[in-house]
């Protein structure tokens, strides 16, 4: 794959005036609490001083943000209301008419671009399944009728619908489609020539969810906002939408299963989460872009976890405490060369024995990605092995190495292994967060193929590796 040209430009942690130890210290604390980060990017005073991915990840792979991707929809927002084609106070019955649904309530008529950016809609809960439930066809007029049991203005409640509703408005008022919009105003100029978009089924992009970036891109993201919207000698993006978006303009609840993580508890801006120190744009699984305008600092996340908030402690209790304490080069040395090294565990066991296996899919277990019944192939080929689900879908796989295939269009590395009679693949869909583990019995002649973190946006492995990816979230 060909190499990307820098975003941003590079530094070591003592020339910047922070300690590599506190950077080490903060890998200590992730491994040591599993959680699993397929990337990370500390950026002080504008220079990246550590950088590193855990293979089969790498530098070049663009990678699903999930709802981080609503923070970058927040800054089209801005840039309609620069050009004068949108305000806060625009209501989205005006902006969007051919959306309103039939009896609609005098609050869901109120409804303002503040109400969408903050989240203060009314709802008390996330209102994705039901407003597609009720218009499967129109997420717009779903949320719509979806009832607000709170007085807009008074509730934060993170709500999805509001997002997608903010890029249609935003498409509406300035003619463009959102991924159009952004390339041109914000990617383009900053140097980030490629991003995919996942689709919902008419074409349109979530804008809630579905930007895939390459870390660096993330990373200066998190710089530009740093920055104040500002580029080298451009100002891409307003500074007082900058200002705007990331300050508190309402407080938020803890989560509705009871827990109060720190770090979601000190409010919302306009798809920003404030943060104990500074702000954070955050995607489901692990996706986090962190600034710190106190430290003039940046941290970049992605990964496959459900705890963001580990993440955020480690960076408060091991990357904070090393700023301004910068240690020796050697120290430097030590730390790049173990960010060089950073893998996640293959597949153990043995390239033996060379025989091809049938077997059947059983999707009984948890989190199956395919459906039962399938047929499932492993042939040997080349020191590895071609897999085989069904009649579409074919996988390569190394043994002690990835080997990468694109059967539908989106990548796919994989490893395996045979364990005594039972063969081991892990298949990751490497722009994503997700992978799928398949175990075959020889013997039984059967097979499960099962998520690490099933996606938001269903189970399906087929759909998933589909490039674009055109789907809307399963809906029971």
């Amino acid at each position: 794959m060909p190499s990307q040209r820098p975003l941003l430009p590079r530094s070591t942690p003592a020339a910047s005036g922070m300690s590599s130890r506190s950077i080490a210290a903060l890998l200590d604390r992730l491994e040591a609490q599993s959680v699993e980060c397929h990337s990370i990017m500390v950026v002080r005073h504008g220079h990246v001083v550590a950088e590193g991915w855990w293979a089969p990840y790498s530098a070049e792979r663009p990678h699903l943000l999930y709802s981080l991707t609503k923070s970058f929809t927040s800054l089209a927002v801005g840039l309609a209301i620069a050009d004068g084609l949108l305000s806060l106070d625009d209501r989205v019955v005006d902006v969007l008419p051919d959306h309103v649904p039939a009896g609609i309530s005098e609050q869901g008529r109120r409804l303002t671009v503040h109400h969408l950016l903050s989240m203060t809609t009314g709802h008390r809960t996330d209102s994705l399944a039901e407003a597609w439930q009720l218009e499967p066809d129109d997420l717009v007029k779903g949320f719509l009728r979806v009832p607000f049991p709170e007085a807009e203005g008074t509730r934060h409640a993170y709500d999805n619908p509001t997002t997608f509703i903010l890029a249609r408005m935003v498409e509406r008022v300035t003619g463009r489609g959102l991924p159009e919009l952004l390339d041109e105003r914000l990617l383009h100029p900053m140097g980030v020539d490629h991003a995919e978009w996942d689709r919902v089924a008419s074409g349109a992009s979530f804008g809630f969810h579905g930007l895939h970036l390459r870390a660096e891109a993330v990373a200066a993201f998190g710089e530009l906002l740093l920055r104040g919207g500002r580029w080298g000698d451009r100002q891409l993006v307003p500074r007082e939408w900058v200002e705007l978006a990331t300050r508190r303009h309402i407080a938020t609840l803890p989560f509705e299963d009871g827990s109060a993580d720190a770090d979601f508890v000190c409010g919302y801006g306009y798809q920003f989460w404030m943060s104990r120190h500074g702000y954070h744009g955050n995607g489901a699984f692990g996706q986090q872009c962190v600034v710190v305008p106190s430290h003039d600092l940046v941290v970049a996340v992605t990964g496959a976890h459900a705890q963001a908030q580990a993440v955020f402690d480690a960076i408060w209790e091991c990357l904070l405490p090393g700023m301004d304490h910068p240690g020796s080069t050697r120290d430097d040395e030590i730390l790049a060369d173990r960010l060089r090294r950073l893998s996640l565990t293959q597949v153990q066991g043995s390239a033996v024995p060379e025989r091809s296996v049938k077997a059947r899919l059983d999707a009984s277990a948890e989190d199956s990605a395919l459906p039962d019944g399938t047929t499932v192939i492993v042939d040997p080929v080349d020191g590895g092995w071609l897999l085989r689900f069904g009649s579409s879908l074919d996988v390569e796989a190394g043994h002690g190495e990835w080997r990468e295939s694109s059967p539908l269009g989106r990548p796919v590395v994989a490893a395996g292994a045979w364990q005594g009679n039972t063969f081991v693949a892990e298949l990751y869909v490497i722009t994503t967060p997700h992978r799928v583990r398949l175990v075959v019995d020889a013997d039984a002649g059967t097979a499960v193929a099962t998520w690490n973190i099933v996606p938001l946006t269903g189970p399906s492995l087929t759909r998933h590796v589909r490039s674009p990816l055109m789907t809307r979230p399963d809906v029971a």
